[in-house]
């Protein structure tokens, strides 16, 4: 089964994906990786913004990280023509924008992590950091990076 097809078993839908916000490409394969820049939680068309531990509860954080993870689907998808290309994602980086005591950045940032390993198998199932951050780019509740094995 492709992965077109699972994703279409799963009931999802990849968005458009974004257009760059300043100045940077949404993605750089070199050597056999992909790296793909931070993308940011777009549910329905909005962006989920706020901070977890303040205005944001866990289970709006852990939507707001699947959201990227489907948003580097469709970035990965756009760049290299189809996801069937991918061979492992190797490595998410995950920032929760966090109150002060807020400690729960891994819980968040399994939205983005098991979103790959059901879409993947085991090769979605990747190295990973989860990192609690004051602010991040126009308000974002969430933004996940990722680096990509390519088949070759």
């Amino acid at each position: 089964m492709s992965i077109a097809e699972r994703l279409i078993e799963m009931g999802l839908t990849l968005p458009k994906p974004a257009a760059p916000v300043a100045s940077y490409v949404p993605v750089v394969t070199a050597g056999g990786f992909a790296h793909v820049s931070g993308q940011l939680p777009f549910i329905d068309g909005e962006l989920v913004t706020g901070r977890l531990g303040a205005d944001v509860g866990m289970e709006r954080g852990q939507q707001a990280a699947r959201a990227c993870g489907l948003m580097i689907l469709a970035q990965l998808d756009a760049e290299l023509g189809s996801l069937d290309a991918v061979e492992r994602i190797v490595k998410l980086g995950v920032f929760v924008c966090s109150d002060a005591h807020f400690r729960d950045q891994p819980k968040v940032a399994n939205g983005a992590s098991d979103l790959m390993a059901e879409v993947f198998g085991d090769a979605g199932k990747h190295a990973r950091s989860a990192v609690g951050v004051p602010e991040l780019p126009l308000g974002a509740a969430v933004e996940v990076d990722a680096i990509v094995a390519v088949k070759g």
